[in-house]
């Protein structure tokens, strides 16, 4: 027990203030994950020496990860709590921590976009403004100082609670409930992918299937898309993510895809055959 690594009060004041630089490598093929590593390397360097369990970290951390830049803060901190766990002890598999990732992000992604998007920076914005229409240069000073209040106590204590929930979490697991829970995480992640998919891709083929006159002389058409609308809404959406995930199982490169899918919706939205 004496031997044991654990995080400490400067790691995590540390991972603190990296997570103000999540999105300063954010990219479009793993999204927030180049960020989410550089905020764990602190806590990585306390946890493992040089070497093989370090560099599975590190790589651990490069996977696909994105949610609601501000509640990154607790997964950081649960996170944090099973790598000290896994470091610690060993019998905690890497792919527990991924699957609690991929469980965490997409509720709190859902959490974080209406209280601080669609509440917190709208109405603070409406009173500055109201300020600053006056002529007081109050306005803008108030919001930027409230709106950044907001996101580093949110930050900070966001991390620290989730790094003791996240210890309290591993203590109380006993016998099979740590595979339970990964086998949670990645079910929760799962239906939250599934459930996105249809409201991130959208895909519409605007070329006619038929074109009726009816009885008042009004010609109605319909389009191809209008047809698959008919048959399940969003099955192209599904289709294609689908495809794609297929193309990264056979480990087709991710740009390539993108670049693809560009060139594809460039082409068709110039010939016509797509909306």
């Amino acid at each position: 027990m004496e031997n044991q690594n654990k995080l400490t009060k400067k790691d995590l004041n540390s991972m603190f203030l990296r997570s103000n630089l999540l999105l300063g490598s954010f990219n479009f093929e793993r999204v927030q994950n180049m960020g989410f590593c550089f905020v764990m390397i602190p806590a990585i360097k306390r946890l493992y020496a040089p070497g093989k369990e370090r560099n599975e970290a590190l790589q651990r951390h490069l996977e696909w990860f994105n949610t609601h830049p501000w509640l990154t803060a607790p997964i950081f901190g649960v996170v944090g709590a099973m790598e000290e766990e896994k470091a610690n002890h060993g019998n905690l598999p890497g792919n527990s921590i991924s699957a609690m990732k991929i469980g965490l992000m997409g509720p709190l992604a859902g959490v974080g976009d209406p209280i601080f998007w669609g509440t917190a920076r709208p109405v603070l914005a409406a009173l500055g403004a109201s300020l600053a229409a006056a002529g007081s240069i109050a306005g803008p000073i108030l919001f930027f100082v409230a709106i950044n209040a907001i996101r580093l106590a949110t930050k900070y204590f966001g991390l620290t609670l989730g790094y003791e929930k996240g210890n309290e979490i591993i203590k109380e697991m006993a016998g099979g409930r740590i595979q339970k829970l990964t086998e949670g995480a990645s079910v929760v992640g799962l239906f939250v992918m599934g459930a996105l998919v249809n409201k991130w891709t959208t895909i519409n083929i605007p070329i006619i299937a038929t074109r009726i006159t009816n009885d008042s002389g009004k010609v109605v058409t319909q389009t191809v898309q209008d047809v698959l609308d008919s048959i399940m809404p969003g099955m192209l959406a599904l289709l294609l993510t689908l495809f794609v995930s297929w193309l990264l199982k056979k480990n087709v490169s991710p740009l390539l895809i993108i670049l693809v899918i560009f060139i594809v919706g460039i082409a068709g939205k110039a010939f016509g055959f797509l909306g």
